[in-house]
């Protein structure tokens, strides 16, 4: 019996573990490029529909084409959500042009090569601290000791967060991508506590900018507050709703970014052996299969803004198109054998960082960077670790926009610290 398009609103499809996931997706993918998916809608409880896309042609069809498939009624959301909680959590992510080519445009002068020089570094001292205080153990929970600061400190340390407010931060964020699950939310957790996560982050970020008005650094913050040109200052309200994004966003992906490639390694020790072999030849390439095969951000919505056709199909002005990417990361008119996982593929025009166009993503370069050097550590530092037990899923209550691992037990040979002096 096929599986049903319904079967993605339902949470047991998201806890299943990545394969099996992906091989329904495939049943899917092949039933049409453009799926109605019935969901219920908790804000207004009532039963909405959705169309899943599905197939690679069609993800990039709609990310190059903002005129046609908007983001300013919710690319984070599958429902329509208040503008005020679209902006404040997703930033010019939920925002369409002007505005979104604005904010962007004064962001992206901070994410230059030469502007994100000093984060690059930073990246190689953490993780060499990050891995110091856990070498020693010789058993963990890889998303506890790695994944999960390891991207969040450098994204702390680049806005000029303390890091004694580290917790704060990491708290609040997983509240607002862990998708509902209880362990985070509590079992009567709702939208007030997802509220309550990101005023945490906001009040933390306003205090920030009234310092570095004061008192300005080199940090992120005080190069966003103290913009060369006034016409282009960013509003306190618009660089705390970029910190929300940074802080979610920069850190969820990256963080299972790292954990499914070492799940990914462990379950394929050959490709491992033919990454360790060469690890600065192999590595640009290793990198992006990791973010093809797990493609950790699980969707985003476009809204269609008039009827339309999107290939053979007849799209109405209003629908709501969700962007499965690791479906489209798995289309077989696209990728040969799309799912055997393969460090050295080329061509690889995935689109885990999101489909061609506008809204890809900004701070690809650093997640690169961030996973790069990770594995490069690993294999060097403790070249025998490996995975000991199964990846424990994110236990999200519907769609969630995000696929995470909350744990993963690993095994290594216990080695020194080296210090970062």
């Amino acid at each position: 019996m096929p599986i049903a398009p319904s079967r993605l609103a339902e949470s047991t499809f998201w806890h299943q573990p990545l394969d099996a996931r992906m091989a329904q997706f495939a049943e899917l993918r092949e039933q049409g490029p453009v799926l109605p998916v019935p969901v219920h809608n908790m804000l207004t409880d009532t039963e909405d529909t959705v169309y899943a896309l599905t197939r690679y042609e069609d993800v990039a069809a709609v990310s190059k084409n903002p005129n046609d498939y908007c983001s300013g009624k919710g690319a984070t959301a599958l429902f329509d959500l208040p503008m005020e909680m679209l902006e404040f959590f997703g930033g010019f992510i939920n925002m369409d042009n002007p505005r979104h080519a604005h904010q962007r445009r004064i962001v992206a002068k901070t994410f230059t090569p030469t502007e994100l020089a000093g984060v690059l570094d930073m990246v190689e001292t953490i993780c060499t601290e990050v891995i110091d205080d856990f070498c020693e153990r010789g058993e963990v929970d890889l998303v506890e000791v790695l994944s999960q600061p390891f991207p969040l400190l450098i994204i702390c340390d680049m806005m000029g967060i303390p890091r004694s407010e580290f917790k704060t931060v990491l708290d609040a964020t997983n509240v607002i991508l862990g998708g509902g699950d209880p362990e985070f939310m509590g079992e009567d957790g709702g939208i007030e506590k997802l509220i309550e996560a990101g005023m945490s982050l906001a009040t933390l970020m306003g205090e920030l900018i009234e310092e570095r008005r004061a008192n300005p650094t080199d940090d992120l913050t005080s190069k966003l507050v103290h913009n060369d040109l006034s016409e282009d200052l960013l509003t306190p309200a618009e660089i705390t709703s970029f910190f929300v994004l940074l802080a979610v966003a920069g850190n969820d992906t990256t963080r299972n970014a790292i954990t499914y490639g070492v799940d990914l390694l462990s379950r394929n020790p050959d490709q491992r052996e033919i990454w360790r072999a060469d690890v600065p030849g192999v590595t640009p390439t290793a990198v992006e299969e990791i973010v093809r095969v797990a493609s950790p951000v699980t969707f985003m919505r476009r809204t269609s803004t008039r009827d339309q056709m999107l290939g053979d199909h007849a799209v109405s002005e209003g629908d709501r198109m969700v962007l499965f990417y690791g479906a489209a990361n798995r289309d077989p008119r696209v990728f040969e054998n799309p799912e055997s996982f393969d460090v050295l593929r080329q061509p690889n025009q995935h689109v885990g960082f999101g489909g061609p166009g506008p809204h890809f993503c900004l701070g690809a370069h650093l997640a690169r960077r961030e996973v790069a050097v990770v594995f490069r550590e690993l294999f060097a530092r403790l070249p025998d670790l490996e995975v000991a037990g199964d990846p424990v899923p994110l236990e999200s209550q519907g769609i969630p926009l995000v696929a995470g691992i909350k744990r993963l037990p690993v095994r290594f040979t216990p080695s020194a610290p080296i210090g970062t002096s």
